[in-house]
């Protein structure tokens, strides 16, 4: 018996069937990236404080990211409250950049998150503002 019931690709059209937590078919994988990194371009570019985008790719920011993942041991604080392991891929500002930029390089203010936790910390804080 499966683990897990098929499920169709997340690529509109597609008839092929994925195991979860695939939601692409190994022929749309490379499509979702592609999509997904025009999507973040577009936000960089057009929505985005450029001066926040400046930050984000600046050595100072690169330095403290790091520092903030081995603080946390790359594991993600949210789910570690929760008592669960996951790896963190993402340093979250507890006060947005955009709220306080004076806390943008404080360590205190960073906390390493998995990418779920990340999505769910941000969509709270645009649902806030």
């Amino acid at each position: 018996m499966p683990s897990h019931v098929l499920r169709p690709c997340a690529r509109p059209g597609c008839p092929r069937l994925v195991r979860p937590p695939d939601r692409y078919c190994p022929e749309h994988v490379a499509w979702a990236k592609q999509r997904a990194a025009a999507a973040q371009r577009h936000y960089d570019e057009h929505e985005r404080d450029p001066r926040v985008v400046e930050f984000y790719h600046s050595p100072a920011w690169q330095a403290l990211r790091l520092r903030a993942l081995q603080r946390d041991a790359y594991l993600c604080q949210p789910c570690l409250r929760e008592k669960r392991i996951t790896r963190a891929d993402t340093v979250h500002h507890i006060v947005p950049v955009n709220q306080d930029w004076s806390r943008r390089l404080d360590l205190n203010n960073l906390e390493s998150v998995c990418r779920d936790c990340h999505a769910r910390l941000r969509s709270a804080e645009a649902s806030e503002g």
